[in-house]
């Protein structure tokens, strides 16, 4: 394909899109990259307004229709990303420039590894992301950064130039488990009995029950929902997404939904949001509304591993952060973005910056990958 043969626009939403044109851009296994949860962000007003992020999805075409996206925004700040660049953007304003607006393109608040540039092809993936860069140029964007990339894209935005940046989460595999028990079998046998009296003092008192589909009610996103503001104001400051958003994935998404609910005397206490994929469950929020030990690690991280055995999936990815996950099997794995910087010197002093910072996340992977609960003949 040549530049002459390709349309590139500047989409004001997502919604634009007809779905079945979006999602055929991808293979289906990542819930996020959806037309229906993309646009569900729009809809609810999760997205655009004042929440800084605008939506600005970069679409190619050519006579056949539409052959690639970005899912980009514009953003005014850099909330909502768990891949931390204040300190860049602090450095930018310091030496006199403007760091926002910048191009981000990602999923918003969703810290998931996944596919960012969406093409029938990859051969097309230089046209889009030189689009990116003429955003940024044409615009006066600082800057032009992808999240949370699926590291078999890495090749695409490396071959354009841009910065690798890398960083850690904590990710449960299932080594072929038929149950819980079989996972607990591959622990040394303190940590096995920890995380079985762990699992005892949750579920004290407590019912749990896992719904998905049908079962999930509007009810049990209503009392979710007091979850999520509790944990949002203790924890970030402010919940990202609104209250329509809820009843949106319930409505659009039920079915990759796994909605774990605890329940003392027939009252939702505590919850956490799960969304199934191809190969993967991905653990998204959680709250409760009373401190009981170890209910936190029961909802967010048994059950899923629970579930994830059930349904057959590979791993499950636990979100952003939390070295507690460690000694629950969930062990480090690299996730990556990549960075376009438009200022020759600020790109430069950024690069000197990665490569000194990679050194350091590859040795704490490796220091914490020797710690690990699993039996010494296990690692």
């Amino acid at each position: 394909m040549s530049d002459d043969q390709a349309e590139i626009r500047l989409a004001g939403s997502v919604g634009q899109v007809a779905a079945a044109d979006w999602d055929a851009l991808h293979d289906g296994t990542n819930p996020f990259v959806s037309h229906a949860f993309l646009t569900l962000l729009e809809e609810s007003r999760s997205v655009g307004e004042s929440s800084g992020w605008t939506p600005a999805p970069l679409l190619l075409s050519d006579e056949t229709g539409l052959t690639g996206a970005l899912p980009a925004y514009i953003k005014q700040h850099s909330q909502g990303e768990y891949v931390f660049d204040h300190a860049w953007a602090d450095a930018w304003h310091r030496a006199g420039g403007s760091y926002y607006p910048k191009l981000q393109i990602a999923v918003p608040f969703t810290p998931a590894t996944g596919p960012r540039v969406l093409t029938r092809d990859s051969c097309l993936a230089p046209f889009l992301l030189r689009a990116a860069e003429q955003v940024c140029a044409q615009n006066g964007l600082s800057s032009a950064h992808a999240t949370f990339i699926d590291p078999a894209q890495l090749p695409l935005f490396e071959a354009a130039g841009w910065l690798l940046r890398s960083d850690i989460q904590f990710h449960w595999q299932n080594d072929g488990y038929a149950c819980f028990d079989d996972f607990l079998a591959v622990l040394s046998s303190a940590k096995r009995k920890g995380l079985r009296k762990e699992r005892r003092a949750a579920q004290d008192g407590v019912t749990i029950r896992r719904l998905t589909a049908a079962d999930i009610k509007e009810h049990h996103w209503d009392a979710f929902w007091h979850f999520y503001q509790d944990t949002g104001a203790r924890k970030w400051g402010r919940p990202y997404l609104t209250r329509e958003a809820f009843s949106l994935i319930g409505e659009r998404m039920a079915d990759q939904v796994l909605l774990v609910m605890a329940e003392i005397d027939g009252t939702p206490v505590a919850g956490a949001l799960n969304f199934i994929g191809g190969d993967a469950l991905y653990g998204r929020y959680w709250g409760a509304l009373l401190d009981k030990p170890f209910l936190h690690f029961e909802l967010c991280y048994y059950q899923a591993i629970d579930a994830a055995i059930e349904l057959g999936l590979s791993r499950v990815e636990a979100g952003a952060q939390g070295g507690h996950k460690l000694a629950r099997g969930y062990a480090p794995v690299q996730t990556w973005s990549a960075h376009h910087i438009v200022h020759p010197g600020f790109r430069e002093a950024i690069a000197d910056f990665l490569e000194k910072e990679r050194a350091g996340v590859a040795s704490e992977q490796l220091w914490l990958g020797q710690r690990t609960p699993f039996r010494k003949d296990q690692v």
